[in-house]
């Protein structure tokens, strides 16, 4: 068995504005910088092979973090489609975007876009190679890797809440098992002292 610690990369200009990112790489903002920069990471942390997704979001968060970590483009953004650059309230008052677009189900997707279940199928072979790779690991990434990971580990469906959210600002500890069954250790490790 194996453990990873993942968490989210720090917040950016877009997400202050309420866009949707997806695939699309924007950097932290001056904002985000400063709070990553009082983040501090937990004792979980130490002796792990780091890993990050090749945004820019999640690169500068895992370097303000003191990290060296290894590129891993199986853990950036769930694609958005033609929703990417657009403001969720927008949508909303369209009647494009449900209140709860959240808790639609794992086969939810925007037009032109990717489900949670297409994000798990394409997570399954990253973890899998960090199974046979044996050493803990971390990785920085963004919310829908998150959140289809919790999924993955605790057998939600999406369609209602969560037994429990996964809060920003922390990082959260699965283990991986024999034949790569994730399962949840630990959510919501605060990052800020």
């Amino acid at each position: 068995m194996t453990t990873l610690l993942i968490l989210r990369h720090g917040p950016t200009a877009w997400n202050a504005e309420g866009r949707i990112q997806g695939s699309i790489d924007e950097p932290l903002s001056v904002a985000g910088r400063a709070r990553v920069a009082r983040y501090r990471l937990p004792p979980e942390a130490a002796g792990r092979r780091w890993i990050a997704s090749p945004k820019r979001r999640a690169w500068e968060t895992a370097q303000l973090l003191g990290l060296d970590p290894e590129p891993e483009s199986r853990i950036v953004e769930m694609d958005w489609g033609t929703w990417e650059g657009r403001r969720t309230e927008e949508l909303r008052a369209g009647g494009l975007m449900p209140d709860r677009h959240d808790r639609l189900g794992l086969d939810f997707k925007a037009p032109g876009g990717e489900s949670p279940r297409e994000v798990q199928a394409r997570l399954r072979p990253w973890l899998t190679d960090l199974a046979t790779d044996g050493r803990p690991a971390g990785a920085v990434a963004h919310n829908g890797i998150l959140r289809a990971l919790y999924a993955l580990a605790t057998g939600w469906d999406m369609r209602g809440p969560p037994a429990e959210e996964l809060a920003d600002g922390c990082a959260h500890l699965f283990a991986l098992g024999p034949g790569s069954v994730l399962s949840l250790l630990r959510l919501n490790i605060p990052l800020v002292e």
